[in-house]
């Protein structure tokens, strides 16, 4: 696959450094790395970014994700390697990811779930990091930049 064109964010040039900063702002709010590298992973696949699925997972695994989690992370619900902590976030950043498939986008029961286990700082680090990933995975995405290739 060839790219439509540079990444975005290096064409313009304040914004890749914006971009950074906001992704250097999630690891502030006491998520473990690993955590947020589950939820980067999940939402990218989900919106199928090539891109942004092969960084994450090199990431994760750089980041003390096992082997078996990074495997099943699209079928966390089913596989038993994933804490609590982690199934509350992954769910979390799936409802937030798919928004328009459900009238209740992020129903209370998700919110609850993971506010029962995140303080509010390390929530809202979960949500600017799906909320990122979105981002990334929509630049991606939109220009086609492949999987393997230099950020």
């Amino acid at each position: 696959m060839k790219p439509r064109m540079a990444n975005p964010a290096s064409v313009l040039s304040d914004a890749g450094p914006a971009i950074m900063s906001l992704l250097k702002a999630t690891r502030q709010g006491g998520v473990p790395e690993s955590t947020l590298e589950l939820v980067h992973l999940r939402a990218s696949q989900i919106n199928n970014c090539g891109f942004c699925v092969d960084y994450g997972a090199r990431s994760a695994r750089k980041n003390g994700v096992s082997d078996e989690k990074l495997f099943s992370v699209a079928a966390w619900r089913e596989a038993p390697y994933f804490s609590d902590e982690e199934r509350a976030a992954l769910a979390l950043a799936e409802a937030a990811t798919r928004l328009a498939d459900s009238s209740d986008a992020v129903p209370d029961a998700v919110w609850d779930a993971a506010a029962d286990h995140y303080d509010e700082q390390q929530l809202a680090a979960i949500v600017l990091m799906v909320g990122v990933t979105n981002l990334f995975n929509r630049i991606n995405v939109t220009t086609r930049q492949p999987a393997g290739a230099a950020f």
